[in-house]
């Protein structure tokens, strides 16, 4: 009888096991809009990070109320509107308008529209109304 030792399986696990991680990675970060409200949401305060990458570009904000995670578009979208590496830097204020995170308890929101010092980025053309 012939048995198996699990040194046999364990490069199978370990690729299963990455595979799923793999796939778990981008399902953490916020896609659509499902996870917001309806209502358009307005936000001002000052950059403390910018993130320009994929999935999303993001902004960390510092408003009156605290610290604020904020979603734009993907990167493409978000650099054919012109938000690109030299659209803005750290301690810029910034207006963001888009939709709140439906958890009142998350400080978070996806952006439609960014506008730094006077500039507007629409990420998400058509989403707000025109101001």
């Amino acid at each position: 009888m012939r048995h198996h030792t699990p040194r046999r399986f364990l490069p199978r696990i370990l690729a299963l096991g990455v595979g799923l991680a793999a796939g778990a990675v981008p399902a953490l970060a916020h896609h659509g809009w499902a996870w917001t409200e309806n209502e358009p949401f307005e936000l001002t305060g000052s950059i403390e990070d910018i993130y320009i990458g994929n999935p999303h570009v993001t902004l960390s904000v510092r408003a009156e109320d605290g610290l604020w995670h904020v979603d734009l578009a993907p990167l493409a979208p978000t650099l054919r509107a012109g938000f690109d590496e030299g659209a803005a830097e750290i301690g810029d204020t910034v207006t963001c308008v888009g939709f709140r995170s439906s958890d009142r308890g998350e400080m978070s929101m996806k952006a439609a529209r960014v506008v730094i010092d006077g500039e507007t980025y629409d990420v998400y053309p058509n989403r707000v109304p025109d101001a």
